[in-house]
């Protein structure tokens, strides 16, 4: 009998903050191995790696934990174990590996036909023994290949399995720390709140005055306060990275204190795939109406059981009766009877059809499970409702509905979104996060701008005044003229924000102490740029009588697609999440080859692409600067890298980054590091699918004003109609490209026209 080789992954960091992350990948701390004060090592069986996407996920919660593995591919060594347990074929002797505990030991998984986890079959041993003879005889053969067996084949389903277990895990992990990074500050006070205040009861108001909050070390508000009336709804706005989401999970969370009545959800994760269909799934997440259901059914099961046994003296049929009937009463004011159907109208609202409610969530992608998770929500309707983002996953159609079922929210919303058209739509007031504070302005994102800038402008001009009374005290030498400039600066300050609060303002509301002297509002900003492309002569681009279909997809198929691109054309692609948006555009990228019909693109044409799924196409070991010098080595200059950090800087990424490893990237950066790529290929035609995603506002902007400004062509895939509406206004240059139903057609009419049609449609839907 032979043991079967194992796998040793080494990685580097703080040996303690290794072992506190690790012991929960790998059941168990007796199997980590310190090397030295920064290294750590740890083996588990070679057969339970077999899998590439066991790999994957292991390699995702290494990077959710913030481990870094030595080489990102993960470092595969063969133990001795690997010669059959006797050490290589060197005259030194090893000793036997030990068995090491099972990764599985502490996972419920179901029981296996074939549980060989320890020893390998006959004939494996001898293909082993031979190999090894083999080995033997060669001294100078090259390393060791290890191939995965049948058997490991057969266990696939089991492996992948566990690998869903090992990234959920490694989500609770990292969500466990993320609760311990925050220091929220409430006055002088250091509180770790749960809520647990003795608010009135029926007090739906959430109100915090001078509060901070700081992550590592990082302040990311500082005395700043808040003020969430119930039953309005709020979007909460400003650049990436500064807090808005760590806002929403302390609210979540109650590290900023909530009365303990309102029950609060945020919307953040997608559901974990299971066996329930999309339905169930959705009417579930009403823990209430479920458990009563179920003890409603025990109840009558026990009724009629206890109807046929005549002998049974305990069972009290009026007792039973007026118990039953009390359940039926609170199911009805529950609304259980229209359950189902109300969570049937909200997943159809979302992209769901009839066939699509009654599969199974664990055959959903992360998007659609995404779906669910939102649909859970609206549901459910807590009394403050937390959408980090809501659109992202959504197509234009759902993001359309998701605006008309949220206007009609009779609750409170806080919701942060880059979508300007959604904010406008959706929200009734505005909290800005501005220099660490929280800023309020009533009325929709257009009112928030408006005022913002004449806030700014007013906030500028007090900062000039005063600088110019401090740099005229500071020319006269008097200590004591300095601090009077301050004090004054300090007391003026303080009066206008008490007047503001005492008149009842709800434009703007800012702490009351301490006061500060006037700041100069440093606006952030970002300007994106592709360059202007060589002419080529037309057409550039066309797919003719074009047909396509995946293998083992009968259910999709996209026929007869004749459509053309040239220099200056503007396309929106618009249609259903699946219908093939994005199958069209690989076609159109050369990324898929067609069944039927002919593809022409000219020969010196080059494609800009910029895909949902850009992060597989980064190198996660390099930096921006390696990656984007590997890309395009052909950079002008004194230094290359010097000019590769200018253009990276011209979309955004901040200059710390520009040697930071791409792994430890944000979503927003890592797009950033896409499209300088993309502009530094000087492409003739865009290709952008979902280009916003990870993109805030200002970015967002920057990316319609660089197209607006671009002479090629550009095609588009995007949920937010501002930046199509933006991209489409040459009503002459311009294409409304409709994917439904296995065809591509032209739309006859503007975007607006067929956004207005949409919204006609949405609104007889949810008034029904």
């Amino acid at each position: 009998m032979i043991v079967k080789p194992s796998v040793t992954i080494f990685c580097i960091g703080r040996i303690e903050t290794l072992k506190r992350k690790l012991s929960f990948l790998i059941s168990g701390r007796r199997r980590l191995q310190s090397l030295t004060p920064k290294l750590l090592c740890f083996s588990l069986p070679l057969a339970l790696l077999a899998s590439s996407s066991y790999l994957d996920s292991l390699s995702l919660s290494l990077t959710l934990t913030q481990i870094r593995p030595v080489n990102l591919a993960i470092s595969v060594h063969l133990s001795p174990s690997a010669l059959g347990g006797k050490g290589s074929s060197s005259s030194t002797k090893t000793k036997t590996t030990p068995k090491l505990s099972s990764y599985t030991d502490d996972i419920d998984l179901p029981p296996s036909d074939e549980e060989e986890d320890e020893y390998v079959s006959e004939d494996e041993q001898q293909q082993d023994d031979a190999h090894k003879r083999s080995s033997q005889q060669r001294p100078d053969s090259k390393p060791l290949e290890v191939s995965v067996t049948n058997k490991e084949l057969k266990k696939r389903e089991k492996k992948d399995l566990l690998a869903a277990y090992a990234a959920e895990l490694a989500k609770k992990e990292a969500l466990r720390d993320d609760h311990d990074a925050f220091t929220v500050v409430i006055g002088s006070r250091a509180s770790v709140l749960d809520g647990e205040n003795e608010l009135d009861a029926n007090v739906k108001d959430i109100t915090i005055e001078n509060f901070s909050v700081s992550a590592r070390g990082k302040e990311l508000l500082k005395n700043a306060s808040v003020k969430i009336s119930h039953g309005k709804r709020y979007g909460l706005v400003g650049p990436n990275g500064k807090g808005k989401s760590t806002l929403l999970k302390l609210l979540a969370w109650r590290k900023i204190p909530v009365p303990k009545n309102i029950d609060v959800l945020l919307v953040e994760q997608e559901v974990v795939g299971d066996d329930k269909t999309a339905l169930e799934a959705v009417v579930s997440a009403n823990v209430e109406l479920v458990t009563l259901r179920k003890e409603v059914e025990e109840l009558q099961n026990l009724a009629s059981l206890a109807e046929n046994d005549e002998k049974n003296e305990n069972y009290d049929a009026n007792e039973v009766g007026e118990k039953l009937s009390e359940m039926y009463e609170r199911l009805q004011i529950m609304g259980s009877d229209a359950a189902e159907a109300q969570a049937s109208k909200i997943l159809a609202g979302l992209g769901f059809t009839k066939n699509m409610q009654g599969r199974a969530t664990r055959s959903f992608s992360g998007g659609w499970r995404m779906r669910i998770s939102l649909a859970r929500a609206l549901f459910v309707q807590p009394t403050l409702l937390l959408l980090d983002e809501p659109t992202n996953h959504l197509d234009l159609r759902a993001v359309l509905w998701l605006e008309e079922y949220l206007c009609r929210w009779k609750k409170t919303l806080v919701v942060v979104s880059h979508d300007r058209d959604f904010l406008n739509t959706v929200c009734s007031e505005i909290i800005h996060l501005h220099d660490l504070k929280l800023h309020f302005y009533r009325g929709n994102f257009d009112d928030f701008e408006s005022g913002y800038e004449q806030r700014r402008k007013e906030m500028n001009k007090k900062f000039e005044i005063y600088d110019k009374q401090m740099k005229a005290a500071k020319r006269s030498g008097n200590r004591a003229q300095q601090d009077k400039v301050k004090d004054r600066a300090k007391f003026v300050a303080a009066k206008e924000a008490s007047k503001s609060k005492g008149k009842g303002k709800a434009n703007v509301d800012e702490d009351d102490t301490p006061a500060e002297v006037p700041q100069k509002w440093r606006d952030y900003s970002v300007e994106f740029h592709f360059p202007e492309p060589t002419e080529l002569t037309p057409p550039l681009l066309q797919l003719i009588e074009v047909s396509f279909s995946y293998p083992n997809r009968e259910d999709f198929r996209l026929s007869n697609v004749d459509v053309g691109i040239d220099m200056g054309t503007r396309v929106a692609i618009v249609g259903p999440n699946g219908a093939g948006k994005s199958t069209l555009l690989n076609l159109l990228a050369g990324d898929l080859v067609p069944t039927e019909g002919e593809v022409r693109r000219s020969q010196k044409l080059r494609i800009g692409r910029y895909s949902q799924h850009f992060v597989d196409l980064l190198t996660m070991d390099e930096t921006p600067v390696q990656y984007l010098l590997r890309l395009h080595p052909d950079q002008e200059g004194l230094s290359k890298q010097e000019a590769v950090r200018a253009k990276l800087g011209k979309f955004g990424l901040p200059s710390h980054n520009h040697l930071t490893p791409i792994a430890k990237l944000s979503g927003g950066q890592k797009s950033r590091v896409v499209f300088t790529s993309i502009s530094m290929s000087k492409p003739h035609i865009l290709l952008l699918d979902e280009p916003t995603n990870h993109l805030d506002m200002q970015s967002i902007d920057a990316l319609a004003d660089a197209l607006d400004e671009f002479t090629g062509g550009v095609v588009l895939v995007s949920h937010d109609s501002r930046l199509i509406s933006r991209v489409c206004e040459d009503e002459e240059k311009s294409e409304i490209w409709v994917v439904e139903d296995g065809t591509v057609r032209s739309f006859p009419g503007t975007f607006e026209e067929y956004k207005e049609e949409l919204q006609r449609e949405i609104r007889a839907e949810v008034d029904e």
